[in-house]
């Protein structure tokens, strides 16, 4: 299946609780359960030990608010990119999220994630 057929409330309603598990376990420092969703690529793509420095030493990935604004969807191929506004519980300032999603062994994966 291909994940751009379904429709933005439905990609909607599989995203907004990806992304809110991200952040939760982006402020806990939680490796396992962060990436838990992950693509098989994507996993083995990440250091686990530089994963592990960002959650320590990153201001920002330790105090991410739980707030989000979703900014729109970006369709390509077989995935689709979910852009999102989000901020810090301790700086000023606003950031992108982008998470990007498509299907792996017939269940929705995360392919991509960050905060620019």
């Amino acid at each position: 299946m291909n994940i751009n057929e379904l429709s933005d409330d439905e990609i909607l309603a599989i995203a907004h609780p990806l992304w809110d598990e991200l952040v939760r376990y982006s402020n806990e420092g939680n490796y396992v359960k962060f990436i838990r969703h992950f693509s098989l690529n994507l996993r083995r793509g990440l250091n686990e030990i530089e994963m592990g420095k960002q959650f320590t030493h990153s201001e920002l990935a330790r105090n991410l608010s739980e707030e989000r604004d979703c900014l729109g969807l970006i369709r390509r191929g077989e995935h689709v990119t979910v852009l999102y506004r989000v901020r810090c519980k301790v700086r000023e300032g606003e950031w992108l999220g982008r998470m990007v999603l498509g299907y792996e062994d017939g269940e929705v994966r995360i392919f991509g994630a960050s905060i620019f």
